[in-house]
Parts: structure tokens; C-alpha cells; sequence
């Protein structure tokens, strides 16, 4: 298989299923899932997962690369490495989602939608990771880097949002995301049904989604832009120098979600707002009915604001940033 991103496109299974370079031995499981294992012993696993969302490609075509490296023996392999693009049904229409939204659906919310390929799907990639972590060494470290793209233009156009975690994050993993060149990362405070929550949750991996620049069809990507995300993964697969970082990440915290629960939900927010624009305390955000979400701190930033997603579904995000001083509204 010369190239795996052409191979998932097609919908058809590859004539040869496995094969070995002088570096590595590679098996497809199944559309859009690759799993390449180095002939030396290590003790680093790696999922890598783009392609969630079908009309964010940039982040596919990156991978595709990286991938394509190593099944041409072009590269070494450095760690264990699980590769997958995400939902290949939606990579074929270019649309972010067929039925559902996979990115909400994992930790057995797949459970709670109509049996469909969607649901399916998570449930494979739920099974897959499970698996892959399993054939690993108890001390074999984990990292998962899911990597997308945003709707809407940003403030910060390449950033980082961390799942809900008790563990601390592993130096390490941080400084990697410093080099890849993220100007921000967001730090969740409760459970969510992302890939990356269930990697971490269930597998104790360091986990990421990587949000790089806004989505565009295939053909259309500047990938220049992300050439520190693309030297920092090359680093990581193949065991090249790692860029240093330009400046550290500035750190920004979930304070409130907004949530679509209805059809008559409001988003008082232009569709030209940017992510982490900044509202000032007492601002009204959203309403629905008798609902009303406003600013509670003295400044919060918004991200991912959609009005347009489905019922019960997240509308937006409200941060605050890490060494601001905050002064929530009284209740």
C-alpha cells in the first residue's frame, strides 16, 4: 500500500493487507485504520487520528504524508503507532458528518443515537484503542493527537484543548506542544464524548486535539502554515531534531458551556465571530426561553460558537485565561 489516505478514499480494501520495511511491519485493520510497529523495541505508543470530521483536511493531508514516509521505507519508525482517519464516510462528501457528529459520540454515547454507520464507527475506534494499548508494555508511555480543524477563524490560529484529566500532564507531552508551534491550549474542567476524553479517561493516555488553522477542501490547504506541527510529528514518528518553541502556549480554562437545547435557541454572536474573542463581564451570550447565558467573569473568551448545531449539542465554549484576574458576576 503506497498511499493510505488514496486507499481510505476508495472504500475498498487494499490487495495486500500487511507488509514489512527494513524499519517497520504495518497491518490495515480496516478502512482508514493502520497500525506500524518498528523492528526495535520501544516503549512509546502513539495514536494518531485525523479525518473525524470529513471536511477538515488539512490535518489528513499532513498524515497522509508522514504515513506514506514510513510505508515506503523512507523513515524509521521511533514508537508503536496506531494511525487512523476518523470518519472516511464523511472524508468522501466532504462534509464534517454524514448522520451525527462522531466527536460527541465516544465513551458509549454511540449508544444513545439510531444504529448507523456513525455509531459503528466509534464503536470500532473504541475497540481499536483499546486493543492497540493493550498489546503495549505496562511502562510504555501513551500520547493520542487527534488533529483538526476549526470552523471559524481564530484569535489564535493553531491551538490545543485538553481533555478533563486528574493526572497531571507529563512535561514532556507539553513542551511537544510548545514545539508543534500551538499559540494556545484549552483545558476542559468536566467529561465530554471526544476522542481524545476517551483515550484519556479509559487509557491514561496524554491526549490533544490539535486545532490547525480552518477547514477547506482537499487541494486547498496551505500546509506551510503548520510546518512546526509537521516537524514536531516528524520528530516524534521518525526521530528527527524538534523544533524549538517560539513562545509558550498561553493557557486558557472552560468556565461555561453553552448548550442548544432546543430549536428556539439564540446565539447573540455574529457568524464572522472569531474563537477566543473576548466578551466583557454582564454580556448576554445566548438565550432559549426562559434560559439565558451572559458573562460571569470579568472577561471570558468564546470558542466553537455554532447556533447551528444539533439539539442538545454544545453551542460554545466560555474560557477565561489562566492569571487573569476574575470576578464572577453574583448568582
Amino acid at each position: 500500500m503506497q498511499d493510505f489516505l488514496q486507499q481510505t478514499l476508495s472504500g475498498e480494501a487494499p490487495h495486500q493487507r500487511r507488509g514489512e520495511t527494513a524499519h517497520l511491519r504495518w497491518q490495515w485493520l480496516y478502512h482508514g485504520i493502520l497500525i506500524l510497529e518498528p523492528t526495535e523495541p520501544v516503549n512509546q505508543a502513539l495514536v494518531l487520528s485525523a479525518g473525524i470530521h470529513g471536511n477538515e483536511t488539512a490535518p489528513v493531508e499532513i498524515v497522509s504524508q508522514l504515513v506514506n514516509a514510513l510505508l515506503r521505507g523512507e523513515k524509521p519508525l521511533r514508537q508503536r503507532l496506531l494511525v487512523i482517519l476518523g470518519n472516511p464516510s464523511a472524508l468522501r462528501t466532504g462534509k464534517r458528518y454524514v448522520r451525527y457528529d462522531i466527536n460527541r459520540l465516544f465513551g458509549g454515547r454511540w449508544q444513545q443515537i439510531d444504529d448507523c454507520d456513525e455509531a459503528r464507527r466509534v464503536l470500532r475506534l473504541e475497540q481499536t484503542l483499546e486493543t492497540f494499548w493493550q498489546q503495549g508494555a505496562c511502562d510504555e508511555s501513551r500520547w493520542h493527537l487527534d488533529m483538526h480543524t476549526a470552523i471559524r477563524g481564530s484569535w489564535h490560529t493553531q491551538f490545543g484543548v485538553m481533555p478533563h484529566s486528574e493526572r497531571p500532564w507529563p512535561p514532556e507531552f507539553l513542551d511537544w506542544l510548545a514545539a508543534a508551534g500551538l499559540e494556545a491550549l484549552v483545558f476542559h474542567r468536566a467529561p465530554g464524548g471526544t476522542f481524545t476524553h476517551f483515550s484519556c479517561e479509559h487509557f491514561g493516555a496524554a491526549s490533544c486535539t490539535l486545532e490547525l488553522g480552518k477547514a477547506l477542501p482537499f487541494g486547498e490547504n496551505d500546509l506551510s502554515q503548520f510546518r512546526a506541527a509537521q516537524q514536531a510529528l516528524a520528530a516524534l514518528l521518525y526521530g528527527e531534531p524538534m523544533p524549538a518553541a517560539t513562545a509558550s502556549p498561553r493557557h486558557y480554562r472552560v468556565v461555561q458551556q453553552i448548550t442548544r437545547l432546543s430549536e428556539h435557541f439564540t446565539l447573540h454572536m455574529s457568524p464572522d465571530t472569531l474563537n477566543f474573542t473576548a466578551f466583557p463581564q454582564g454580556t448576554l451570550l445566548a438565550e432559549e426561553g426562559d434560559k439565558r447565558y451572559y458573562v460571569q467573569q470579568a472577561r471570558e473568551y468564546v470558542l466553537f460558537p455554532n447556533p447551528h448545531v444539533a439539539t442538545g449539542l454544545r453551542a460554545g465554549l466560555m474560557l477565561i485565561e489562566e492569571g487573569e484576574q476574575t470576578q464572577a458576576l453574583p448568582r
